[in-house]
């Protein structure tokens, strides 16, 4: 009888044992999944600031000549040019003449450098992150074709010196951009979620 009855007390003794596992592999497997989710947003927070500090520091150095990229004297309240050099450099391209066309341009340097400040701006307060996607792949789109990786030769004959017939960190910048307004990166370490709230942005998605 004891051997009989003995299978019956062990099946009735890891049935409970059996959900009790369950509930625990549950819970894991949510702790799992929630600390994955904190440490992406907190990824492309980061990725969102030091991106928009990228784009703050170029409209800051550009402006005020700091001595980096524009020397000091040279800046834009100095009365220096924001695109000049670059556009009037461009000697690749086929864009090359219309670059040159627009070197130094007052409308340019308004439109260059408003877009860095609002790029840069928008991706430091986390708002706005589609429009600043939008804006800054257009910027780099632009830019990149000033570059024009595909070159091996410069129009003067000499070799360009390109690493990649495609991808340079122009393009990095775009797809970054958009992939933070995809994430709706704005919300972690940023005010994305107050951005969110207010009337006119919840009717109009476009504008988050």
């Amino acid at each position: 009888m004891a051997v009989h009855e003995h299978p019956h007390r062990t099946s009735g003794f890891h049935l409970p044992m059996s959900r009790r596992n369950g509930s625990a592999s549950d819970g894991a497997v949510t702790a799992t999944a929630t600390t994955t989710t904190g440490t992406r947003a907190y990824a492309f927070a980061s990725l969102r600031l030091l991106t928009g500090f990228v784009f703050l520091w170029a409209f800051l150095d550009k402006t005020f000549g700091l001595g980096y990229a524009t020397p000091s004297g040279k800046g834009w309240i100095d009365g220096g040019s924001p695109t000049k050099g670059f556009l009037s450099s461009v000697a690749a391209g086929p864009m090359e003449s219309t670059f040159h066309d627009w070197a130094g341009a007052g409308w340019a340097n308004w439109l260059f450098m408003l877009g860095l400040l609002g790029v840069g701006v928008a991706l430091v307060s986390g708002v706005a992150l589609r429009l600043a996607a939008v804006a800054g792949t257009a910027m780099m789109a632009l830019m990149w074709i000033a570059e024009w990786p595909p070159a091996k030769h410069l129009s003067d004959g000499t070799v360009s010196m390109s690493s990649n017939p495609f991808v340079d960190y122009h393009l990095i910048y775009a797809v970054v951009l958009i992939a933070l307004a995809a994430a709706g990166a704005g919300a972690t370490w940023g005010l994305g979620r107050a951005w969110a709230k207010l009337p006119i942005v919840r009717d109009h998605n476009w504008l988050r």
